[in-house]
């Protein structure tokens, strides 16, 4: 049996540079998708392109960010299409963190997003739970700043 130190692993760790790219959300329309999350939740569309007559390849992220972004997925079969709005269980799937909660928030009513929790304010920062269009539930999030 081949024996391999934690400590190769942690050695192994401080060397890697990774990031998430993209994270995969099921949407029932495309144009639907990119129009909510464009118009209303002011994310920029990066790539819009068709891959197949069925299929295309969409990402938005919010603005400001560089790393991470939404790959805006079309349910395509019975069980994708189930998943739509519950993809995890009903519980919060997304957080959206900003540098100006009350401007955020008052977009989210403004474009009529639904709100399922209203603000509050917790150890980590002011935080409200909002729906998307299919009924993903997101956390709107400004972190407290850290005193340095």
């Amino acid at each position: 049996m081949l024996e391999i130190s934690t400590k190769h692993f942690i050695d192994r760790a401080k060397e890697m540079k990774q990031h998430l790219a993209h994270i995969a959300i099921i949407v029932d329309d495309y144009d639907k998708a990119i129009e909510f999350y464009t118009k209303k939740l002011h994310f920029t569309l990066i790539e819009d392109s068709v891959i197949s007559e069925i299929k295309r390849w969409v990402l938005v992220r919010p603005n400001g960010a560089k790393e991470c972004s939404l790959l805006l997925a079309k349910g395509v079969n019975e069980e994708q299409q189930s998943r739509i709005g519950n993809q995890t269980g009903g519980r919060v799937f997304l957080f959206l963190h900003t540098d100006n909660f009350k401007r955020d928030y008052k977009n989210l009513i403004e474009n009529n997003i639904k709100i399922v929790r209203e603000p509050s304010f917790e150890n980590y920062g002011t935080v409200a739970v909002f729906e998307d269009l299919y009924g993903n539930l997101w956390d709107l999030i400004e972190p407290v700043k850290s005193k340095m």
